[in-house]
């Protein structure tokens, strides 16, 4: 992983996204789901039945950011961009992208996976809605400086072998006054504390074997099934002193809603007995997510 060329690892990494895609099915890149009854249903990827049981996964996985003005409505200012171009790098199944082209934004996404271009497009086409859709880097974005009025990516750029080169790009596209809104993992979250630097560096001794980087990319994502070519979560500090260092009027938030999973592997039930105070308060500090706004100074 480590010393392979650029554009090799790049490779590495479209291929094996490609080969799992972000489905949000029972085994990671699959398109098996639970059911209402509880049973376990497989769908055909790219019908419509795998787009609504896919979404229905990623909304509870996302419940606290939804509100009365849609899905995701808590992070996202739908009204502010009606009509005004918007982009997704990293639009995996298109989920965010036809929720803002359905709140009637001029809508363009971008993966480095053609699965994702390919699925994003015939969702677009299945619920007939607008928008362009493309292959594209996010190191290299194929769109001109000061295109768009807002630019996002969700749990994407901790993919890309430079992720400050993908933000500085956002940077670029983005118009003067512009505002961008990225989600990273967090390298201080207890989700990598336990599960990545304890669990499995230290008990399963993987860290005899594996560098911070290599054991990041195995086990923080990839529904823990040797993980992904290239993962390395941030911390706040990198995000607002060195990745974001050109935005002004940068934000972090920390989302955790992973922290119940992660407590009960420490106490079976931990999850559910804390206090929804002490849950929230713990999820703020040492949830997985970050959530990274600011805006492009005029």
């Amino acid at each position: 992983m480590q010393g392979k060329p650029a554009n090799d690892l790049k490779e590495t990494i479209r291929d094996w996204w490609a080969a799992y895609p972000m489905t949000y099915g029972l085994d990671h890149g699959g398109t098996s789901y639970t059911a209402p009854d509880g049973t376990r249903v497989s769908v055909a990827i790219g019908s419509r039945e795998f787009y609504e049981m896919a979404d229905k996964t990623f909304y509870s996985w996302n419940a606290p950011r939804h509100n009365e003005h849609g899905y995701f409505g808590k992070i996202f200012d739908y009204a502010r961009y009606v009509n005004r171009p918007i982009l997704e790098v990293g639009c995996g199944m298109g989920c965010m992208a036809m929720n803002w082209a359905m709140h009637n934004a001029h809508v363009t996404a971008v993966d480095l996976n053609p699965v994702a271009v390919a699925q994003t497009r015939r969702r677009f086409a299945a619920f007939g809605l607008p928008g362009e859709i493309r292959e594209a880097d996010a190191e290299h974005l194929p769109f001109a400086d000061n295109a768009f009025d807002f630019a996002y990516s969700w749990g994407v750029l901790h993919h890309t072998p430079n992720t400050g080169v993908a933000i500085r790009e956002l940077w670029r596209v983005l118009r003067p006054g512009g505002r961008v809104g990225v989600m990273l993992y967090h390298r201080r979250s207890l989700l990598y504390r336990y599960l990545v630097e304890y669990a499995e560096g230290l008990l399963n001794m993987e860290s005899e074997f594996l560098n911070p980087l290599e054991l990041a990319s195995r086990y923080a994502d990839g529904g823990r099934a040797e993980g992904n070519p290239h993962t390395w979560p941030v911390t706040k500090t990198e995000a607002r002193e060195v990745l974001f260092r050109d935005f002004q009027n940068v934000t972090i938030d920390i989302f955790g809603t992973d922290l119940p999973f992660v407590l009960n592997l420490l106490r079976p039930g931990l999850g559910e007995r804390l206090p929804r105070a002490l849950l929230e308060a713990c999820a703020r500090r040492w949830g997985w997510s970050l959530w990274i706004t600011g805006e492009k100074k005029d």
